[in-house]
């Protein structure tokens, strides 16, 4: 029993954590459709489960000056966070969630995940592969808001605002289909960067698809003990 309960503790440390935000729609083409919804959770993406996740430093728009309201809400029977937004002009608006960093015991590191979405509204498209400026952000190199299932998604992180190369890039489906994964290795796929800060994916489903690029930097205290910090640059993007 004991040699049962390792193994089964070895896979659910095995299953990435995704600090998960989706919005309504990540194309506004109607003022039905401009009041915009977003949800930022923290799970399991693909096997559609949560955790805990405390109330973050904020949820912003464009920058760290435009702070949204919050409110708290219920995801996977976990407490998780909502914002609205009114979309008034034609642009692309650039959402991110600033979270307090999580300690994860059973990795001995706390997580600092900051995503990202891209939002189209009314038919304007410039300015989707600009950064916002944080410190650990993947750019896309693929229009994010225009994507088919089987479609190639290239993005490029950047640290500092600097290409990072050899960086993991994790990336999970969220799996609102019920679908079953062969094995345990197929739920977090893993691409690396390569010299540029460049990575690529086929995402070869449609819906939401959450690519996570890690950063170990830096060191933060607990209970008289300093552990690393996983730092994530976040993007999710939707294929249709």
């Amino acid at each position: 029993m004991k040699k049962l309960l390792a193994i089964l503790s070895i896979a659910v440390v095995a299953n990435a954590h995704f600090l998960t935000m989706l919005p309504s729609t990540d194309n506004v083409k109607s003022q039905k459709e401009a009041d915009l919804k977003i949800e930022s959770m923290f799970i399991h993406p693909f096997e559609q489960t949560g955790m805990q996740m405390v109330k973050p430093e904020g949820i912003y728009v464009n920058s760290k000056q435009n702070r949204l309201k919050l409110k708290q809400i219920e995801k996977f029977n976990k407490k998780a966070w909502k914002t609205s937004y009114k979309i008034k002009r034609p642009g692309v608006y650039k959402f991110f969630t600033i979270p307090k960093p999580y300690f994860e015991p059973s990795e001995g590191k706390f997580i600092s995940h900051v995503p990202k979405i891209i939002v189209s509204a009314y038919g304007l498209e410039e300015g989707w592969d600009e950064p916002i400026g944080l410190k650990y952000e993947i750019i896309p190199m693929s229009k994010p808001f225009a994507l088919y299932k089987g479609n190639i998604f290239t993005g490029k992180v950047l640290h500092n605002g600097k290409p990072a190369s050899n960086v993991e890039v994790e990336v999970e489906l969220y799996n609102e289909f019920n679908l079953k994964a062969p094995t345990d290795a197929h739920i977090t796929q893993v691409v690396k960067t390569d010299e540029n800060g460049n990575f690529s994916f086929v995402m070869n489903h449609k819906g939401w698809w959450g690519f996570a690029a890690l950063i170990e930097e830096g060191e933060k205290l607990k209970d008289g003990k300093k552990y690393p910090i996983e730092n994530g640059a976040l993007l999710w993007i939707k294929a249709y």
